[in-house]
């Protein structure tokens, strides 16, 4: 490498990491409004919720790599067009495409960081952030929040297929009106058991009702009706979250061989699943991010010096909100069908390249 192309990375590479630490905290100050202090105002562990913060770093840096690049080149290119270093270097004879070169190879190792971060640690510290919430939850049902009447109740699924699903949870974690269906694939529940309250037992899985009826069921008439006093009921890899949705993991989430093999299902039952499909393509060009916005910050780094503009710390802000929120908008009409999957997922990098594009060949009529 060249020492100018050297010199353009050592220009770029501070910022990176000061853009990229600004996003981990900006990411963690949202947690906290979201997170953090509704479950320690409930009462959940310390420990527990410092484990779901720092699990959810890997996707905030995962995210944010392509992001803080496209911030630090604007940034990095702008100081060294304002202080006429670019102006230096083409006047001893360096062409302005050199400066794609040490951006865009370094955008390339972005690329595979970001890759191989979504896929080999992102997706593992998903799936221990279920198991943290499922402790919280077990740990101290409150932190549910199911106390004021105009949510919805809870559904838990542990690992036999059951649905439990909780009415209220009082303060001291108390459950109210507790329904437990035992599912069978494709029939008719086999098993359906009520409880006026329940407690989950500390430091346990079990969960204790009292005041309840078991009622069992044969190509879906009752068969037989026991009431009881007080039981209890093991309730293993209880499946949780804290805003009702359920647990189950977001194809984004899936590791890439599962994700393929259930998209090929799809396609060979012809079914449309646009969450499924946009999350594969997601998975391949959130990375290639990095790609497409280095050749349009270098692009317009280019234009601008060309154009006599300057651009500054504001402008390198409002480009990379106006990213995000076109990342944001696209990624949820793909999930939803409004676009195809795959026009959802490439739509942001297409519009910045040819954005890109359109700068250079501006740049080149002047």
């Amino acid at each position: 490498m060249k020492r100018f192309e050297r010199y353009v990375i050592e220009e770029i590479l501070p910022p990176l990491v000061g853009a990229l630490l600004a996003i981990i905290l900006l990411l963690l100050l949202l947690l906290l409004e979201e997170v953090i202090a509704p479950l320690l105002a409930k009462g959940a562990s310390g420990l527990l919720v410092a484990r779901l913060v720092a699990l959810s770093l890997p996707e905030a840096v995962a995210l944010g790599l392509p992001i803080a690049l496209m911030f630090a080149t604007l940034l990095g290119l702008s100081r060294l067009a304002a202080d006429s270093e670019i102006k230096a270097a083409l006047a001893s004879g360096v062409p302005a495409s050199r400066l794609f070169r040490p951006v865009l190879t370094l955008a390339a190792g972005v690329t595979l960081a970001a890759f191989a971060l979504n896929e080999g640690v992102v997706t593992r510290a998903r799936v221990q952030a279920q198991s943290v919430q499922r402790e919280i939850v077990l740990d101290n049902p409150r932190v549910i929040g199911l106390g004021d009447p105009s949510q919805p109740g809870l559904v838990l699924r542990d690992a036999l297929g059951r649905a439990i699903n909780v009415g209220e949870v009082r303060p001291g974690g108390e459950l109210r009106d507790l329904r437990i269906v035992t599912m069978q694939a494709g029939l008719p529940p086999r098993e359906v058991i009520t409880a006026r309250e329940g407690r989950l037992r500390p430091g346990s899985n079990v969960l204790e009702l009292e005041g309840g009826r078991r009622i069992t069921f044969e190509n879906g008439r009752p068969v037989t009706v026991l009431t009881f006093e007080t039981g209890t009921l093991p309730v293993q890899d209880v499946q949780a979250s804290f805003d009702g949705s359920g647990a189950a993991l977001q194809p984004f989430y899936l590791p890439l061989p599962e994700l393929l093999a259930r998209t090929g299902a799809y396609r060979a039952q012809n079914v449309a699943a646009p969450a499924d499909f946009t999350a594969l393509y997601r998975k391949f060009t959130e990375p290639l991010a990095a790609l497409a916005l280095a050749f349009f910050a270098v692009s317009l780094a280019v234009y601008t010096f060309r154009s006599g503009l300057n651009l500054g710390l504001v402008w390198a802000l409002l480009l990379t909100f106006a990213y995000y929120a076109t990342w944001s908008v696209f990624k949820v009409m793909g999930e939803n069908g409004a676009v195809p999957p795959l026009l959802a997922a490439a739509a942001p990098n297409l519009i910045a390249v040819l954005a890109g594009v359109g700068l250079l060949w501006r740049a080149g009529r002047r």
